[in-house]
């Protein structure tokens, strides 16, 4: 299915991925054999690779000797970098996130913040942990929570129903809720998201929208997808982001990925 944008795959100079149930798969927390050597064909085949995720720097997977990533994108594009170059960098507005914190206190939500070095969180719930767990991680609650939240906090991560949505964000002006799992999400600057920074990197790059493609299956994903030239969703992704691809793949844990790139003529099989 296409509907826009790279239909000469010949011209793609960079492609996007998202990690958890796109690259890696929510339930094993692997990366496959063939998914690792798509990432390293298309390399050679001169096409940029980037992460492009919700994670934090600091939670990013410890990836195999041989996966190589040419940039970044983290905290659903609030920080990208590129080595030692930091090409976007948009904390949320300090006052945001102190209101972001009361208003989650007076619904008796905790939540987990991530600097640049710290992720730390006020408390705990089965919502928050559950979350974390998907990344295998642990919340982590430190005494000096207040300290880190008034230095530059680039997300907030809390467990949350749809229903609870308006009472985190009110009163706050700077600030969003993305989110791509059913009980939790994550709260990043109001003028953010990885749309822009697939924006900040191709400007980087200096490659447009067209030479572009990217892959993800969820609601925090929606941006990215929109903001290149072919934004391909995997058959594992949720009905609300398949209805803005201009394709589909297989799934995660078939290798969808790589069949789609072979399929395209954009790596060899192997």
């Amino acid at each position: 299915m296409i509907k826009k944008g790279a239909e000469r795959m010949s011209d793609v100079k960079i492609a996007f991925f998202d990690i958890d149930g796109t690259m890696i798969d929510i339930h094993t927390k692997k990366m496959t054999d063939r998914m690792k050597y798509t990432l390293s064909a298309l390399r050679e085949n001169g096409i940029k690779v980037c992460v492009a995720t919700g994670r934090s720097v600091l939670t990013l997977p410890k990836f195999d000797e041989g996966v190589e990533f040419d940039a970044f994108l983290t905290y659903n594009g609030s920080y990208c970098y590129c080595g030692s170059d930091v090409i976007y960098s948009n904390p949320i507005p300090k006052g945001d996130v102190k209101k972001i914190i009361a208003n989650a206190s007076g619904i008796g939500r905790p939540v987990s913040i991530a600097s640049l070095t710290r992720l730390t969180a006020n408390g705990s719930d089965k919502d928050l942990r559950d979350y974390y767990a998907i990344s295998k991680l642990n919340v982590d609650v430190d005494d000096d929570f207040y300290e880190v939240a008034a230095g530059d906090v680039y997300q907030v991560m809390m467990g949350l129903q749809p229903d609870e949505h308006e009472a985190i964000l009110r009163d706050v002006d700077g600030a969003k809720i993305v989110g791509w799992w059913d009980r939790a999400v994550d709260v990043i600057p109001k003028d953010g998201g990885k749309g822009m920074g697939i924006r900040k990197i191709l400007e980087y790059f200096n490659f447009s929208r067209e030479e572009a493609i990217a892959f993800g299956d969820g609601a925090n994903d929606i941006e990215m997808l929109e903001a290149v030239g072919c934004g391909i969703v995997m058959e594992n992704g949720t009905d609300e982001t398949k209805e803005i691809a201009d394709e589909i793949c297989g799934r995660c844990d078939e290798d969808g990925i790589y069949h789609y790139c072979v399929e395209r003529g954009l790596i060899q099989a192997r």
